[in-house]
């Protein structure tokens, strides 16, 4: 059984989906390793350090893909400029990938329907579940850690005044209002980055759980009850909420947003498209300088005006909708991502490295393609059950 390891080809991508100490792991279960020339460049581990570690190094992709029985990603496949295909298109019929995909978010249903149509076997690793043994598989949460860290400074960058008060001889300035729409590990990680830089800070969240742990990072967290029912769903994850409660969290929202200099969104819901909280209505009464940080635009945004993958200024207020913020932190990123692939790694192939689990919770909530057919609720959803 081969693994492969290209290089990421997405625009500014440095993380790697393996490091070299994963890769000794990987030839120790028995796999043999494939990896792409110069994939660890962005985090400083040369071809020279994934050779010593055992894997063999291809210099050319398309051979990567032709040999791989398993590619490890850490972004969704797109478009190879060099070799003129679409990864999906290099990789074999048969072939098992696994990767972020975020298979629900409506700029990704080209390159999924191909995964199916070319009988490819895809997991998701914003697919995994929120049980306890699953902790250590967990890229979503890890990821969200390096975001929520980076979403702040990002924010306090293109603010253009102080975060924290400050005194000096005219006169002392006001520290900065921050609100966090989202108090998963994204807004609880954020939290403390603003309360580092000595920002005032109120946070949202449906879940009760989550406005417990804002409220024990110092965040006032201002009032949104949803009944659990509503919020909650399997797995301890949010569940998108029906019109009627999302129009309700908007207006709850409104006002907040209002006296926020500085708002960093988080709210997601798990393999479905990211419900839109901050209208453009609700952008023109923010005071200009303002700034917005969306970190979910990868399943499409919680603010109508984020570009995705651009920053964009619209009544006076910055709305930041930079794709692939771990991205920009890839030596972290990288060492927690290739951990948590390794622990994916190890559950699926359990029962030997010819058998996929697929009976495993773990393996059933994260498979978005397989025998040629979509089986992702969330994508499935979005998609009208294409």
């Amino acid at each position: 059984m081969i693994i492969g390891v290209p290089k990421e080809i997405l625009e500014k991508e440095q993380r790697v989906a393996a490091i070299p100490e994963t890769v000794a792991k990987y030839v120790q279960m028995g796999f043999e390793v494939l990896v792409q020339s110069t994939a660890g460049d962005g985090i400083s581990q040369p071809d020279e350090a994934y050779a010593q570690a055992g894997a063999k190094i291809v210099q050319d992709a398309q051979e990567l893909f032709d040999k791989a029985d398993v590619i490890l990603k850490v972004k969704q496949p797109c478009q190879n400029k060099n070799t003129g295909k679409h990864e999906v298109e290099m990789m074999h019929e048969g072939t098992i990938l696994l990767t972020f995909l975020h298979p629900a978010a409506p700029g990704h249903r080209d390159m999924v329907l191909l995964l199916r149509d070319r009988n490819i076997t895809a997991f998701t690793m914003d697919g995994i579940p929120r049980i306890p043994r699953a902790q250590r598989m967990d890229a979503l949460t890890s990821m969200s850690t390096v975001t929520g860290y980076k979403s702040v400074l990002m924010a306090a960058n293109a603010f253009p005044k102080f975060v924290p008060l400050i005194g000096t001889a005219i006169g002392a300035t006001k520290a900065a209002k921050f609100l966090m729409v989202g108090a998963g590990v994204v807004g609880l990680q954020a939290i403390a980055t603003a309360k580092r830089l000595g920002g005032s800070i109120q946070a949202v969240d449906i879940s009760a759980d989550a406005r417990k742990g804002a409220d024990s990072l110092g965040a006032k967290v201002a009032g949104f009850d949803v009944p659990p029912e509503v919020a909650m769903g399997e797995g301890g994850y949010a569940k998108a909420l029906p019109d009627d409660w999302l129009q309700k969290e908007r207006e709850a929202l409104a006002p907040l947003v209002a006296e926020a200099d500085i708002v960093v969104l988080s709210a997601l819901v798990p393999g479905e498209v990211a419900p839109v909280l901050i209208t453009d209505e609700m952008l023109s009464g923010m005071r200009p300088g303002s700034v917005i940080v969306d970190v979910s635009v990868d399943q499409g945004g919680n603010c109508a005006a984020t570009q995705p993958g651009r920053e964009a200024v619209k009544h006076g207020v910055t709305i930041i909708g930079y794709w692939n913020i771990p991205g920009s932190m890839p030596v972290h990123a990288s060492w927690l991502y290739a951990n948590n692939m390794l622990h994916y790694v190890e559950n699926l192939f359990k029962k030997g490295l010819d058998t996929l689990d697929m009976d495993d919770e773990i393996s059933k909530s994260s498979l978005v393609t397989h025998q040629g057919k979509l089986v992702h609720k969330g994508a499935l959803k979005c998609m009208g059950a294409v």
